[in-house]
C-alpha cells in the first residue's frame, strides 16, 4: 500500500468518526451531542496527527457548526471571537517587530562571548541555553527556536563540529528542551499555558492573573532547567575535544551597530506591553484598586496598544510596524488557526447543552473519590506529562484542563486553580516527539540531532518534569491560592 494510499485512508477513517460518530449508541447519561463532540475530538485529533494542523482545524471548526446544541454563531463566537485569539494575534505582531530589532541578537551574544562561557565546553553550554531560556520568557517558542538556529549553527562552524558529533547534538537537544520549558514559564506569547488559564475562567468565571502564574512556572522552570544541564552532564557526557572558546569577532556576521531610534522605540513600546500584563498581579496586594482597572481590560488590551502605538509612531516617515509586513510575515495563522480550533472544542466539551464534561466527571467521580489527594494528582500531572510529548502542546493543555479543573472542583481534594496552572506549565514542556511541536521534528531531521535520541531525551525530560510537577509546581501553586 502506498504511502498517498494509506494517507487517504486514515482522512477518509477520521472524517467518517467526526461526522458519523453521533449515530453510534451513547452510553447512559451522554446525550448524541456528546457523542457528536467526542467524534469530533478523536477524528480531528487523528487528523492534527497524521495529516497537519491546518485544514483539519477548520474541519473541527465546521463539524462543530453542526452540533445541534452549538450552531455557527456559538462556535465563531467561542473560535474567532475569543480574547484569547485576538490575545495571540496581537502578541505575535508586537513579537515579530521586536525580532526586527537586534535587541535579541545581542541578548545571545552576550552570553557566550561572556568570559566565564569561554572558560570551557560546559560553561558555554550552560550560557548558550540559559539565553535560550531567558529570550523565551517573552517569546512565541517557534520564532524563538528560528532566532536562535542560525547562532547554534555560526557555533558549530566555529568550533568544526559535524553532524553526527555527540557534543553537537547536546546543543540541539538542548536549543528543543530550553526553548520548550521557557514557554512553560511565563504565559507572555505562549499560547499552551494561556489556553490552560483561559479553560479554568470558562469553567469558574474566575480569572489568574498572570503574575501569580509565574510566581509558580518561573522557579519550577528553573529547577527542571538545573536538572537538564544534570543530565546532560552526567548522563549525555559528550566528549569536549574540540570546544574553542568564543569571543564577537567570531560572530562578526552578527554583527549590528549601536540600536538606533527606531530600534529603541519598539523595545521601549514591548515594555511596555510585559509591564501591563505582569503588573496587575504583581501590585494586586497593595494597590487593588489600580490592578483591577488594569484586569477589567483583559489580556488582548495591552498587546492591541502595543500594535496600535508601533504602527502610529514614525521615524524618518517610516512606521516603527507596518501591519501588512507583520500579518504576512510574523503571524503564525496555521497555529492561530488551530487555537481558534481548540477554544471552540473546549467551549464544546464544556457547554451545558451538550453535557460533556457533566458526563465525564460523573463517570470519572468514583474512581477518583477512591484516590488520595496524592494520587489523584498525580494521575492528571502524568497524563499531562505523556500527551504533551505525544500530541499537541495545545491539546493537552486543552483537554486535561478541561477534566482536570472539574474533578478538583467536584473532589474539593485538590486545588482548581493550582491544577490549571500545573498542568498549563506541564502540557508546554513535551519535546519527544515531532507531533508535540513544529521546531522537533524540524531539529529530529537537521542531522544534528536525530529524532530517536530525541525521543529518549525527550521521555528523560519528561520523568523530571512529572517529579518537578509534583513536588515543586504543585506545592507552590497551592501556596499561591
Amino acid at each position: 500500500m502506498s504511502k498517498n494510499v494509506r494517507k487517504w485512508g486514515i482522512v477518509l477513517l477520521a472524517l467518517s468518526v467526526v461526522f458519523g460518530f453521533r449515530y453510534l449508541p451513547a452510553p447512559q447519561g451522554l446525550s448524541a451531542d456528546g457523542m457528536q463532540v467526542i467524534g469530533i475530538f478523536v477524528g480531528v485529533l487523528v487528523l492534527w496527527l497524521s495529516v497537519g494542523i491546518d485544514w483539519p482545524s477548520l474541519v473541527c471548526i465546521a463539524a462543530l457548526a453542526f452540533v445541534p446544541s452549538l450552531g455557527m454563531t456559538e462556535v465563531l463566537k467561542s473560535s474567532f471571537g475569543n480574547q484569547t485569539f485576538a490575545f495571540l494575534l496581537f502578541t505575535f505582531i508586537c513579537t515579530y517587530c521586536l525580532a526586527t530589532t537586534s535587541l535579541i541578537k545581542r541578548i545571545a551574544l552576550a552570553f557566550v562571548t561572556h568570559p566565564l562561557a569561554r572558560k570551557g565546553a560546559w560553561s558555554m553550554t550552560v550560557f548558550f541555553l540559559f539565553s535560550v531560556l531567558v529570550i523565551g520568557l517573552f517569546i512565541s517558542p517557534s520564532v524563538l527556536f528560528f532566532i536562535m538556529l542560525p547562532i547554534l549553527e555560526e557555533i558549530y562552524a566555529i568550533m568544526g563540529l559535524k553532524k553526527g558529533d555527540p557534543f553537537a547534538a547536546m546543543l540541539m537537544i538542548g536549543l528543543v528542551g530550553c526553548t520548550s520549558l521557557s514557554s512553560a514559564m511565563t504565559p507572555i506569547a505562549h499560547v499552551f499555558p494561556v489556553l490552560a488559564l483561559s479553560v479554568f475562567e470558562t469553567l469558574t468565571s474566575q480569572g489568574i492573573s498572570y503574575g501569580t502564574y509565574m510566581m509558580m512556572a518561573i522557579p519550577a522552570g528553573l529547577l527542571l532547567f538545573g536538572l537538564m544541564l544534570l543530565v546532560f552532564r552526567f548522563m549525555m557526557r559528550p566528549s569536549t575535544a574540540s570546544f574553542k572558546s568564543l569571543s564577537k569577532q567570531d560572530f562578526a556576521t552578527f554583527e549590528t551597530a549601536l540600536m538606533n531610534t527606531r530600534e529603541k522605540l519598539i523595545v521601549i513600546v514591548f515594555a511596555g506591553v510585559v509591564l501591563l500584563w505582569i503588573l496587575p498581579g504583581l501590585v494586586k496586594g497593595i494597590l487593588p484598586d489600580f490592578s483591577a482597572f488594569i484586569d477589567q481590560y483583559g489580556t488582548a488590551m495591552p498587546p492591541l496598544l502595543g500594535v496600535i502605538l508601533m504602527a502610529m509612531i514614525r521615524v524618518q516617515d517610516k512606521p516603527l510596524l507596518r501591519l501588512d509586513e507583520a500579518m504576512s510575515k510574523g503571524v503564525s495563522w496555521p497555529s492561530l488557526i488551530m487555537t481558534a480550533s481548540t477554544l471552540a472544542l473546549g467551549a464544546a466539551m464544556t457547554h451545558k447543552g451538550v453535557g460533556l464534561t457533566d458526563f465525564i466527571t460523573q463517570s470519572i467521580l468514583p474512581f477518583t473519590q477512591q484516590l488520595s489527594m496524592v494520587l489523584l494528582l498525580v494521575l492528571f500531572v502524568v497524563w499531562a506529562a505523556v500527551q504533551s510529548n505525544l500530541s499537541s502542546h495545545m491539546v493537552t493543555a486543552q483537554l486535561v484542563t478541561s477534566i482536570a479543573v472539574p474533578v478538583a472542583l467536584s473532589t474539593g481534594m485538590l486545588s482548581a486553580p493550582a491544577i490549571a496552572c500545573v498542568v498549563g506549565f506541564i502540557a508546554s514542556i513535551g519535546s519527544a516527539a515531532p507531533p508535540s511541536m513544529p521546531y522537533v521534528a524540524i531539529a529530529g531531521s537537521s542531522g544534528w540531532a536525530d529524532a530517536m535520541t530525541l525521543l529518549s531525551y525527550g521521555f528523560i525530560t519528561m520523568l523530571l518534569t512529572i517529579a518537578v510537577a509534583a513536588l515543586c509546581a504543585s506545592p507552590l501553586a497551592v501556596l499561591l491560592f
